[in-house]
């Protein structure tokens, strides 16, 4: 039976990838029969990095990494790495994180200088409810915002500010995520403020793990169908059982079918935090889009209107001016700024992540990757990247809404905050600023947003005879949304939920449920 079945994963993300990998490997379903369709002309979702040095490069963001991700790791330490064959993605990573060990020394700044980090600054009422946050059943929290959790203090400490701008919460976004995060990465709350433990690819992500990905599945035979948009999936519900039956597709404007056979499967990436996005240049600001432009959300919605059991993307998506924000790619043909970043922070490329100008009414950050961050950058070219949580807001130099500005505007706010306004202008004005590209992200927060038991779908909804939900937008116990682990958690549970594999998915690590790091986490908190 298993040499007949088919397998059709809807969206390239890190998800789907992961799912084709484990079909071959463990659930032993041939390549030639696992079909990839994907919306767009390339594949990899939110891991994405393009361009060249003569137009510039685009990275709309990046996940970060830490050694716990037990799922992803195991994952990729099957695959060989872009450069060597001989090695794999996790050996590379590994390597090149003893190399370029990631300790943040200018990691929060106001009025261009450093701000002392010897104490995360929380109140002691603040860290009452820190504590009573980790011990309150999840169930108690359905659609309660951090605000409703915490007072306004909290909302000035030094954590919140590198909470916040660290994995981009709001302070309107789910109290039940933020418990999630405190609990599962509890291991690093003592060095938070200097980015401990947090892990990087040699390149960005989409040439240090998604190429990887797909050569390696290229090579099995897996069918990779790009601009292939599925619009519609029908299902036969019954009391007893659940099963999808036929996909519907537009490619290059034609309306296709494809119908599931009895052995067939389909497994889907509901939602995305990257569709609908749009790119500005040096002079022009990107458009905000919405759902109407969005393939996955559009998708999602019509499967969820089937069934109670297939989530509720409205909670997701319905409200954009509370889960948008906006990044930007700089591409220079100059080391002015990145010299004088390691000098003023002490970091190396590659060794300080996140810098935050917390004076900054866009609230802006900025990283410096280790260069090159692309296969294809020659030595000259440096780039880095940035991006802004209160894009709505009025500029503190440039009198406008960060949504509203170029890429040459955004550099001047950002150069402004970091008081080297006359060091930068003769390369600002110049050709050696090769371009600075802001991205609009409409959904790009939209996982973290107020939910209750029941909004995201389960993997594998209950009843399910052969279909299955992919991504951030499914319900997976204790693991945080916005990672790339939860992704290939998922990816473990549908695969061997639905297929006789004799393996479970890797137990999710929780840092909270270490005594050791409880108490030192405690200790940092409490400082």
């Amino acid at each position: 039976m298993l040499e007949k079945t088919k397998v059709y994963l809807v969206g390239s993300g890190i998800a789907s990838l992961a799912s084709a990998v484990y079909l071959i490997k463990d659930a032993k379903i041939e390549p030639q029969n696992i079909i990839i369709l994907e919306q767009d002309a390339i594949t990899g979702g939110a891991l994405d990095g393009s361009g060249n040095p003569k137009d510039g490069y685009v990275i709309r963001g990046g996940r970060m990494h830490e050694k716990m991700y037990r799922c992803y790791w195991d994952l990729l330490s099957n695959i060989p790495s872009y450069d060597d064959p001989n090695i794999t993605v996790t050996e590379e990573s590994m390597e090149f994180n003893e190399r370029f060990v990631s300790h943040a020394q200018a990691r929060l700044l106001k009025d261009g200088k450093k701000v002392d980090l010897s104490s995360y600054g929380i109140p002691k009422l603040e860290q009452v409810k820190i504590m009573e946050l980790l011990f309150i059943p999840e169930m108690f929290l359905d659609n309660k915002k951090i605000e409703d959790w915490f007072g306004e203090e909290f909302f000035e400490t030094n954590f919140w500010m590198i909470f916040t701008t660290m994995f981009a919460f709001q302070k309107w976004s789910s109290v039940a995520e933020m418990r999630r995060y405190m609990k599962r990465f509890m291991h690093l709350m003592p060095g938070l403020k200097y980015i401990g433990g947090i892990l990087r690819t040699k390149y960005n992500q989409y040439h240090s793990v998604v190429v990887p990905l797909q050569r390696y599945l290229e090579d099995k035979g897996v069918q990779f169908q790009l601009e292939k948009q599925v619009v519609d999936i029908d299902f036969d519900i019954n009391e007893d059982s659940k099963r999808a039956t036929t996909i519907y597709i537009k490619e290059s404007g034609e309306d296709k079918t494809i119908e599931l056979g009895e052995s067939d499967y389909i497994f889907v990436t509901n939602g995305s935090i990257v569709d609908s996005t749009d790119n500005g240049d040096l002079h022009n600001a990107p458009i905000l889009k919405g759902v109407e432009s969005s393939g996955a959300w559009q998708l999602w919605k019509k499967i969820a209107k089937k069934d109670d059991s297939f989530g509720n993307p409205s909670v997701f998506c319905d409200n954009i001016d509370l889960q948008k924000w906006y990044s930007f790619t700089v591409t220079l043909n100059d080391d002015t700024f990145h010299d004088y970043m390691e000098d003023f922070s002490g970091n190396t490329d590659g060794t300080g992540g996140l810098v935050t100008m917390t004076d900054s009414n866009w609230l802006m950050s900025i990283v410096i990757a280790r260069q090159p961050h692309f296969p294809n950058q020659p030595k000259n070219i440096k780039i880095f990247w940035g991006y802004g949580l209160y894009p709505d807001k009025i500029g503190n130099h440039v009198k406008k809404k960060m949504s509203e500005c170029s890429g040459k505007e955004i550099l001047q706010e950002l150069f402004y905050h970091l008081k080297i306004e006359s060091l930068m202008e003769p390369i600002i004005n110049s050709d050696k600023l090769i371009n600075c590209v802001p991205t609009a992200m409409p959904f790009i927060d939209s996982l973290f947003m107020p939910r209750a038991r029941g909004d995201r779908p389960l993997v594998i909804p209950e009843g399910s005879k052969n279909f299955a939900f992919l991504g951030q937008f499914t319900e997976i116990e204790d693991d945080c949304v916005f990672t790339v682990e939860y992704s290939t958690r998922s990816a473990q549970e549908a695969v061997y939920g639905l297929f006789d594999c004799g393996k479970e998915p890797i137990p999710v690590y929780v840092g909270a449920h270490n005594p050791i790091a409880m108490m030192k986490a405690t200790q940092a908190i409490t400082e």
